[in-house]
């Protein structure tokens, strides 16, 4: 799994020019499903993921989780962080999973949030849906995580 994780002062979600979904602070998680993924990586994905010490403390040191913090997280499915653009123009999206998988281990994985964070601190998006995300970066900050 490849997972690019936002810290973030709000984030909503718009599918066909209706509004979706929205967080507060918190993250937004752009989660990319790969091929060899499994269960057992989403579930060890999420639990780093809302134990990351990213948020700030009293004495503006990063130190502070999701959990810590009571934050919120958007999840939002993204096949294209597993594009390969190493030949030719036009990526390739070989490794990603497919729909059918990926749509399990994506569910997986916010689940896993919600038992975490809590199901009100967990929003998502549309899995296979055109969507329109905003967000106001916190930091910024950006990390870009992938299972083995």
């Amino acid at each position: 799994m490849r997972a690019v994780v936002q810290r973030v002062r709000e984030c909503s979600v718009t599918i066909a020019g209706k509004p979706h979904s929205g967080i507060g602070p918190g993250i937004l998680v752009l989660l990319g499903i790969g091929r060899e993924d499994t269960k057992a990586a989403a579930t060890t994905l999420a639990q780093k993921i809302a134990a990351m010490r990213i948020f700030d403390d009293g004495s503006g040191k990063m130190n502070l989780s999701l959990v810590d913090v009571q934050g919120s997280a958007m999840v939002v499915s993204e096949f294209t962080l597993y594009g390969d653009a190493s030949k030719g123009n036009r990526p390739s999206y070989h490794e990603a999973a497919e729909a059918g998988m990926a749509e399990q281990l994506y569910g997986s994985f916010v689940e896993e949030m919600k038992r975490i964070a809590g199901p009100d601190k967990i929003s998502t998006g549309v899995f296979r849906s055109m969507m329109d995300i905003a967000l106001v970066n916190d930091g910024p900050v950006t990390l870009i995580l992938n299972t083995p």
